[in-house]
């Protein structure tokens, strides 16, 4: 199938695994040219066999001196142009009563989802203009719509870059450069169930009850995958996305409430 990617200079932060890693993919086979970046070395490598095409950089997005290694990287390997960064990286964070949320657990979990945005976007805002315009995707959450009982750091962050999608949409859009957030629901997968395990030990039931209560308040009953999020992505940053910008789009199954 024509994805109508082929060609494009993608960026994917934290694209080793994961959603990332299925949205790494999904621009590798559609016939992009990606370069990716993660913390995990092990991860990093295990990309590089499967797609020996996928350049990559070890970066910790929330620091500035590494994001700053990681673009000068790219506009060498892309003579300074780039068609579209997807700002992906992101870590749950702490599951607490607001009461038990301790400073240091606040403060990484903003670093990594918000600062870590705002610090790509930043740079790449250069790239995408020496190359006529492109595509910005930042991940949110419905816990950036909705709110999330005992996720404070999380879905204040997930907020938050809301915010800024709709912001930059507006400050971009006359330079070509569309602006979109997609939210991600109940994904499948070990960060998932880890967050499943976490909820059920604050709230002293099984984990099964804790995922049917989970899957209860989703109207299709069931988790999404990683592969949903990277088609969604795939579509907003091909040609058929061309009008679609400023938005947060949902990826959930229809997600009624977090609690």
């Amino acid at each position: 199938m024509d994805t109508g990617v082929e060609g494009l200079r993608v960026l994917v932060t934290a694209g080793a695994q994961g959603i990332g890693l299925a949205i790494t993919e999904a621009f590798a086979a559609g016939g992009a040219q990606v370069h990716i970046c993660d913390v995990d070395e092990r991860a990093l490598a295990e990309v590089r066999a499967r797609w020996p095409g996928v350049g990559q950089s070890v970066a910790d997005v929330s620091d500035a001196a590494q994001v700053d290694a990681l673009f000068a990287q790219l506009a060498s390997r892309w003579d300074s142009r780039l068609d579209v960064l997807v700002n992906n990286a992101g870590v749950a964070g702490p599951t607490a009563a607001l009461e038990d949320v301790e400073p240091e657990a606040w403060a990484r979990t903003i670093a990594v989802n918000l600062t870590g945005t705002f610090l790509c976007a930043r740079r790449a805002v250069p790239l995408l203009k020496a190359a006529g315009g492109g595509a910005i995707v930042n991940l949110s959450s419905t816990a950036g719509r909705l709110g999330f009982p005992l996720r404070t750091p999380y879905a204040a962050s997930k907020f938050g870059v809301i915010g800024l999608t709709q912001t930059w949409a507006m400050e971009l859009g006359p330079c070509g450069i569309r602006v979109n957030a997609v939210l991600p629901g109940v994904v499948a997968g070990e960060r998932q169930e880890r967050v499943i395990a976490a909820k059920a030990a604050s709230l002293g039931i099984g984990h099964e009850a804790m995922r049917a209560r989970v899957l209860s308040k989703v109207s299709l009953r069931r988790m999404v995958s990683a592969q949903d999020i990277a088609h969604q992505i795939l579509f907003i940053c091909s040609p058929a996305g061309a009008a679609i910008s400023g938005q947060s789009l949902s990826v959930c199954g229809n997600v009624e409430h977090l609690g």
